[in-house]
């Protein structure tokens, strides 16, 4: 059942493409490759156990722990505009 301008199936559609977003913006942060052995951000050594849990890692954990709190913070932004986040 469409509503106003938006089409059926509009609603879910957007709910797909929200969470295709979260889903290649997670893989993207994947590490790859060969693991570094220092870390590229404090060069503290980073563990054997840590680089074979983590294939490709290359910062260690105190500086992987800053940067998702960081990023933690930035991101409730709500691109698509719903209009319940435009009513808070």
């Amino acid at each position: 059942m469409a509503g106003g301008w938006s089409k059926d199936g509009g609603v879910q559609e957007q709910i797909d493409a929200s969470v295709d977003d979260a889903v290649n913006l997670a893989r993207s942060r994947l590490p790859h490759g060969e693991s570094a052995t220092h870390c590229e951000e404090c060069d503290a050594p980073i563990p054997e156990a840590r680089r074979q849990a983590v294939p490709g890692v290359q910062i260690c954990i105190r500086c992987q722990s800053e940067l998702e709190a960081a990023q933690k913070q930035t991101s409730g932004y709500n691109r698509r505009g719903s209009k319940d986040s435009q009513l808070r």
